[in-house]
């Protein structure tokens, strides 16, 4: 489906056929994205990998993540606080079930739990400590609560995804209309204040350590290749700050969501839940917690998963992708200057996904 937004083509591909066009096919030519107001305000002038546009800084973000953040050895050396952090949630659970209000029960917010499980997890390993308090109290340490830092990400999220006029109407941009530009600037400062305290405090633990310093967490690792003069694009203070924000962000929101939908769906169809059930007192027994090298032996559950990923996508628009140059596809012409959006949700309900006429 062909659109105009303001001054611009926009392409809405809602089909698996046409997905894999823009995706697969012609990867290429589509890999980049538009320059839209979010990338600029909030990511740090495009230097994250969501926003960057096509070319070798991505290509060496891109590698970067796959080779040196999260290559499989990084990831398993990190296990020991994806166990850790997994118990304290699950104590945290038990001991609030327990809580009664007037001799009743008190009901517990599962999406609450589950994304300050998620943020205390994701800041451990990206961050090497989470920097903030779970109180106004605050702690050593931190400059934040727990709270106003899900509150920036969860407005980081929204900001990336609204339609923003002066984006499409550029000589309306000035004006800021629906203030979202506004919105962006404010949490970036926000964000900034907390990303140059996390990074001053591993830069003084660099620099007290040595010869001697070893990465211990993510952080460490794009400050050490900030430091290597091999790089093909030079590392920014900036660019680090960008990629270390698309750790937290793409990581935060993401697993809350799925779990909470997949809790949403099972309760609804009692007999999945004993199916599962089932194959976790058949494969693990009650005996022990279930591990992460567990996964592999529970197709059933895995296949609940992926059922609840097809039925309620992340996002139900890709992130806008951007032609680089003119391209043919599947006999139309789009012109370089298109962005394309990709419908997840009306692909994953398309019949022929289930196999049905």
């Amino acid at each position: 489906m062909q659109l105009k937004f303001g001054s611009y083509p926009v392409l809405v591909a809602s089909s698996p056929e046409m997905a894999k066009q823009f995706l697969k096919i012609h990867d290429t030519v589509f890999a980049s994205r538009p320059a839209l107001a979010a990338g600029k305000y909030t990511s740090y002038n495009y230097l994250d990998m969501t926003w960057a546009p096509y070319g070798s800084y991505w290509r060496q973000a891109r590698k970067i993540y796959l080779t040196e953040i999260l290559s499989s050895k990084r990831l398993d050396s990190y296990e020991h606080i994806r166990v850790e952090e997994r118990r304290n949630f699950l104590s945290r659970l038990y001991a609030l079930s327990k809580l009664q209000v007037n001799g009743c029960g008190k009901p517990v917010l599962l999406r609450e739990q589950l994304s300050r499980f998620s943020l205390s997890s994701i800041t451990r390993m990206v961050l090497g400590n989470k920097y903030f308090s779970e109180s106004k109290c605050g702690l050593e340490g931190s400059i934040i609560t727990l709270d106003e830092l899900q509150e920036l990400l969860d407005q980081w999220f929204l900001l990336n995804g609204v339609i923003n006029i002066g984006d499409w109407i550029p000589w309306l941009s000035f004006l800021d209309m629906q203030g979202y530009v506004k919105q962006m600037k404010d949490l970036y400062k926000k964000f900034d204040r907390f990303h140059e305290y996390v990074l001053d405090d591993h830069k003084a633990k660099m620099v007290s350590s040595g010869e001697d310093f070893v990465p211990k967490d993510m952080v460490d690792v794009l400050l050490q290749l900030a430091e290597d003069p091999n790089l093909e694009v030079q590392l920014t203070t900036d660019s680090v700050k960008g990629l270390m924000q698309d750790l937290l962000a793409g990581s935060t929101d993401t697993s809350p969501a799925t779990v909470e939908w997949t809790f949403h769906e099972i309760i609804r169809k009692p007999h999945i839940i004993e199916k599962a059930t089932e194959e976790l007192d058949r494969v693990i027994g009650r005996e022990r917690w279930v591990e992460e090298n567990d996964l592999s032996k529970l197709p059933y559950i895995e296949a609940i998963i992926k059922e609840t990923l097809r039925l309620h996508p992340l996002c139900t628009l890709l992130p806008p992708h951007f032609a680089i140059e003119d391209c043919n596809v599947s006999g139309y012409t789009v012109s370089k200057g298109t962005t394309v959006l990709v419908n997840v949700w009306s692909i994953g309900r398309k019949p022929q996904i289930l196999g049905c006429t």
